[in-house]
């Protein structure tokens, strides 16, 4: 299953990685490698636990991020 993060620049520089697909992802971070490393981590984290709680999690056999970002000009 392929998840894509949405990444977009804040007015105040800061990055915010979202993947929308997996409800309460979202995470920040100074760059946007740093958000998106931190969004995946996340990620993870939360299928993990639908995992041992038995929450079904349709279509994963396995796991695949793709990153999108927009960037903000800052003035």
């Amino acid at each position: 299953m392929n998840f894509e993060i949405e990444l977009e620049q804040e007015a105040d520089g800061r990055w915010i990685a979202e993947i929308s697909e997996i409800p309460g992802v979202l995470a920040y971070g100074v760059t946007p490698l740093q958000a998106t490393a931190k969004a995946k981590a996340l990620a993870l984290r939360v299928l993990a636990e639908r995992m041992e709680n038995e929450v079904s999690i349709p279509g994963i056999n396995s796991i695949a991020f793709v990153n999108h970002y927009e960037s903000v000009a800052v003035h």
